[in-house]
């Protein structure tokens, strides 16, 4: 079939996929819109992985102001191109993460980016709750293990729960933006303020 030119400039506008990539993605769905823009989530979560990676130089900094002015905070997301940067699904994902930051207080972007100081200092008041409570001392390590996976989960913003959908991770929402814009998405850092404590976290990425 033959695919209407300004169909196709659409369907780019409201999902960031390369021009090609729209027309197969019309064709499969007889013209569909909704249909072609499921068949583009679904090629481009198989395609996201190979995203990643990819030089993400482009972007913007959102700022979000929490409900009655007491904490507010900058993030940094990072994309490919500029187009891609001024659509509304790369600022709707944008705010999210602002929005995610200011609830979950997070300490950095990734579990790489903590001081090795501060994981060493939770591992050891584990290891002391541990064996107040009994423990025995073949099942110390595991336990204190555990409990520093949690840490990371608490406190690494890709591995958070997700404010809007808690089944699904940061990470995991990140990875569907990706998919759904089909270009590398980052988030690079952020910054977090709230009255009475100054800055009280910095991711750096």
């Amino acid at each position: 079939m033959v695919v209407d030119a300004k169909v196709v400039k659409i369907l780019r506008q409201k999902t960031g996929a390369g021009i090609m990539d729209c027309k197969e993605a019309l064709t499969i769905a007889e013209g569909d819109m909704d249909s072609a823009v499921e068949v583009l989530r679904k090629k481009g979560i198989a395609k996201a992985e190979k995203k990643v990676g990819r030089k993400a130089d482009q972007g913007s900094v959102v700022a979000y102001i929490h409900p009655g002015n007491r904490v507010g905070v900058l993030v940094e997301i990072n994309c490919e191109t500029d187009f891609v940067a001024k659509t509304d699904s790369f600022h709707s994902f944008a705010k999210d993460i602002a929005m995610q930051v200011a609830a979950a207080n997070p300490l950095t972007v990734s579990r790489e980016q903590i001081d090795n100081v501060i994981i060493e200092k939770e591992r050891n008041i584990y290891l002391e709750q541990a064996k107040a409570l009994g423990k025995p001392e073949k099942v110390l390590d595991k336990i204190v293990e555990g409990k520093i996976e949690k840490f990371y989960q608490e406190k690494c913003l890709l591995e958070q729960a997700f404010i809007k959908d808690n089944d699904k991770t940061v990470q995991d929402i990140l990875t569907e933006t990706v998919a759904s814009l089909g270009e590398n998405i980052s988030i690079s850092r952020f910054t977090r303020y709230e009255v009475g404590e100054g800055l009280v976290s910095n991711g750096e990425g």
